[in-house]
């Protein structure tokens, strides 16, 4: 008479299903899960109850939680044989996984904002962020929170860019490395100017500048805009270099058409990069012109007929407070903030009536250890300047560094294309 597998034997037995239906590291998620169905060992400790069911997204499970989905992909009995795997009821419950992993993922983001310096960027990006995937004014790479957002019509808005008298004079333009600005990029180098753009982030190094005359004949300008295309043909330069930008072009989440206050994904690199280009003598703080290319739902409506902008301004009147504040969800900005003269949407251009003054300079004390930490061509500056001055600049106070996108987290919109509503007005405003 044939005896039927030991508990710890049909674990095992389990467990080597999973290696062959799924990834390793997915069927080590499940370990645990088998392990605690029958009861040979105690439950993990808090840290280590991470479930991947899906590339790049996770979440925390209880024992009685994932007891019930381990239920739901094999049978109950010891013999290892009858075991089924049920891929209508893995799929349903990894898709309701994510769902709850996203809504965790919101409620944490939401708790670390309230540490930021300026909560008020963040409760505006929040809203242009969803509301641009909501209504598929989105495009590749999404979701767009967390970066800057790119949008249908972004080459219609370079377009209009490349009109602009500023920029036909211009010799050289710095230009963001964001996607939704790559056609501004590559309207530089067709007009024979200089582009000079910013390793992303600077991680890796400070900027690269790039010219049509430079570049191998062969290669096509677009394979010239991108990231990897910059780094790969542009020269790259040293803080000590001496060149002259005429025009800054960069990219945003939301700008005001009053003030030119600008809001970024709140990593704050074009403030640094502002900032070292014109503490380096090579940009004019006072008379460059700084431009940006967005949307027509990223530019704030005043009258608060036109979302986002009415549901915030809702919010805001609904949560009480001072009635002036409540006319504007854009609040006071920081010493290093770089407000816009020039805003072009695909359907406007927008000279800004009453511009915020623009700092120059590196504001040391505002330069938080954690970012700084980041940066090594700021370590770099930092060092060099105190050593010319004699003495210790000052460090900005600690912050939170707000959450970076992640690439393995594109195209969750509700549509894939990204050609939906939302492309504004019919006619151009000079």
């Amino acid at each position: 008479m044939v005896q039927s597998p030991s508990p710890l034997l049909s674990m095992v037995v389990r467990f080597a299903t999973l290696t062959c239906l799924f990834t390793s590291s997915q069927a080590a998620a499940y370990l645990p899960v088998l392990v605690q169905s029958r009861r040979v060992a105690a439950w993990p400790s808090s840290k280590h109850r991470r479930c991947h069911h899906h590339q790049d997204r996770h979440q925390f499970a209880s024992p009685q939680h994932t007891l019930r989905l381990t239920t739901s992909l094999f049978s109950t009995t010891d013999n290892a044989s009858t075991n089924q795997f049920d891929e209508k009821s893995y799929e349903t419950d990894r898709l309701a996984k994510d769902a709850q992993a996203m809504d965790a993922m919101k409620a944490e983001a939401e708790g670390e904002y309230a540490k930021l310096r300026t909560p008020w960027k963040w409760r505006i990006r929040r809203a242009v962020w969803d509301y641009m995937e909501e209504n598929d004014i989105a495009q590749f790479p999404r979701p767009v929170h967390h970066r800057i957002p790119n949008f249908v019509g972004a080459d219609e808005a370079a377009k209009n860019l490349a009109t602009l008298p500023e920029f036909q004079v211009a010799n050289m333009v710095k230009v963001n490395p964001d996607t939704p600005q790559r056609q501004v990029r590559h309207f530089v180098l067709e007009a024979g100017k200089t582009l000079l753009t910013p390793q992303p982030r600077l991680r890796t190094g400070f900027f690269s500048t790039l010219h049509s005359d430079d570049t191998p004949q062969d290669v096509p300008i677009p394979a010239l805009t991108s990231s990897k295309g910059a780094a790969q043909y542009g020269t790259p330069i040293s803080l000590y270099e001496e060149y002259t930008v005429d025009l800054v072009v960069v990219g945003s989440t939301a700008v005001c058409p009053t003030t030119g206050a600008r809001v970024g994904k709140g990593e704050g690199f074009a403030e640094l990069e502002w900032g070292i280009l014109s503490q380096q003598g090579n940009l004019d703080a006072e008379n460059v012109l700084v431009a940006t290319t967005v949307h027509d739902c990223q530019v704030f409506d005043a009258k608060g007929g036109e979302e986002p902008w009415k549901s915030l301004l809702t919010q805001m009147k609904d949560e009480g407070g001072d009635a002036d504040a409540t006319k504007t969800p854009f609040g006071t900005l920081t010493q290093h903030d770089v407000p816009v003269d020039i805003i072009v949407t695909p359907t406007r251009i927008i000279h800004v009536s009453n511009r915020l003054p623009k700092p120059s300079g590196v504001y040391w004390n505002l330069l938080s250890p954690q970012k700084l930490s980041q940066i090594r061509v700021l370590q770099e500056l930092k060092r060099r300047t105190e050593e010319e001055l004699g003495e210790t600049l000052p460090s900005g106070p600690d912050e939170v560094l707000p959450p970076t996108a992640s690439r393995g987290q594109q195209n969750r919109g509700r549509s894939r294309g990204g050609r939906g509503r939302g492309r504004g007005r019919n006619s151009v405003e000079r």
